[in-house]
């Protein structure tokens, strides 16, 4: 369980109080009643202490809207260790409002937050004002018992989102984000979450870096004027060992050929060869990529996070049942073999939905938990090196 992180959230001891009654005036013999549990009050150590030191913290990317966290956990069997919320920035009042209801949703049945940040404006919206302002907001979730990771404008190596493909911006803002997370709220911590580089540059997206601007040579690591696959799809957007303190890298089973909508069975090994760079799927030879794990996990001595994941299932489509294309991912996800080749991957977050999807024009659905045989299968091959949630919720500070 949690409890091995430290935390004072896993495990919580419940006290036993005898609350003793005075004797009734009769004399009779003093009655006593039966204890009444109290919790431990929340508490939330530095953010060292949110990576376990064996195994991976399994979490979920929910559909709020659709279940309840508390749901989700019972049909789990387990409340998760971490929960993916998402939201622009800097706040709006609505959006404070609505990351303290996933507080306390979490406190209750789960155990901390990884916390999705969109800059839909723009980068420079990120100031050491803006930056602050959400750092004080991080310090009182986690005094109410949440640890936060922030995942701070993902994709960025992507080329559809308004912070996409300007690695010296981006590293600047991620910078100040993260000096103000780290002063003002050591319960959090902070991720960089590139795309998976298969197919980039991803030329064609609205905010691709252009020939003849700074980002275009910044991002041309081979120096031969064209961006392609042949060019780092990672480092030049890497803020720095003292910035970031998980890595993350989201992979999906979307299906084996190109374009996507098809039920297909994954590939063998197809999880491992994303991950270390290795993989020749859908989208070309994708074997020129980095070594993802390699170089973040192990060169630069990070955490390694799988923010999202979940293999396509067209209910539509037909061809290969659900069933088969599940059991197919997760079994890869969670074998003996990745737990013991990958020991810096420290968490793994299924991606619970069920949704229109524009790459397929139709309906997928992700999930493992609302249909009983899929659940039955899924919750019977979680591994014991996945951590999840406290078994007892804390007692939120006053």
């Amino acid at each position: 369980m949690i409890g091995v992180l430290a935390l004072g959230l896993g495990g919580a001891s419940i006290v036993n109080s005898l609350d003793v009654r005075d004797r009734q005036e009769t004399g009779a013999e003093q009655q006593t009643v039966q204890p009444t549990p109290s919790l431990e009050p929340c508490t939330v150590a530095s953010w060292e202490q949110l990576v376990p030191d064996a195994g991976a913290l399994f979490g979920v990317n929910l559909d709020w809207h659709s279940k309840p966290l508390a749901t989700y956990a019972k049909d789990l069997g387990h409340k998760p260790a971490v929960s993916v919320s998402f939201t622009g920035f800097p706040l709006t009042d609505a959006e404070e409002l609505d990351l303290q209801r996933a507080v306390e949703q979490i406190r209750a049945d789960g155990h901390m937050m990884l916390l999705t940040l969109e800059p839909a404006n723009g980068l420079a919206a990120v100031t050491e004002e803006t930056a602050t302002a959400l750092a004080k907001d991080l310090a009182v979730f986690n005094e109410d018992g949440v640890p936060v990771i922030v995942r701070f404008a993902h994709e960025m190596n992507g080329s559809w989102y308004s912070w996409s493909q300007q690695p010296e911006e981006y590293i600047a803002a991620f910078r100040t984000l993260a000096a103000a997370v780290h002063s003002h709220a050591p319960g959090s911590a902070m991720m960089w979450a590139p795309n998976y580089g298969g197919g980039y540059p991803f030329a064609g997206g609205q905010y691709e870096a252009k020939p003849g601007t700074p980002a275009f040579a910044a991002l041309d690591t081979n120096v031969d004027g064209v961006l392609t696959m042949n060019d780092d799809a990672y480092a030049p957007y890497y803020p720095g060992d003292e910035a970031v303190d998980w890595v993350g890298m989201s992979l999906y089973h979307w299906g084996r050929t190109y374009p996507w909508g098809d039920n297909e069975l994954p590939e063998a090994n197809k999880f491992t060869e994303q991950l270390t760079g290795k993989y020749a799927g859908a989208n070309g030879d994708d074997s020129l990529l980095p070594d993802f794990y390699q170089v973040y996990g192990e060169q630069h001595g990070k955490p390694v996070a799988i923010p999202e994941t979940a293999a396509l299932y067209a209910p539509t489509a037909g061809v290969e049942s659900e069933l088969a294309i599940k059991e197919a991912w997760w079994g890869q996800l969670f074998s003996p073999g990745t737990h013991q080749q990958f020991p810096q991957l420290k968490m793994i977050n299924w991606f619970e939905w069920d949704k229109n999807e524009v790459e397929v024009q139709g309906r997928v659905d992700w999930t493992v938990t609302n249909t009983p045989v899929i659940r039955e299968s899924f919750t019977a091959a979680l591994p014991d090196w996945l951590r999840y949630g406290p078994e007892h919720s804390c007692q939120p500070r006053p």
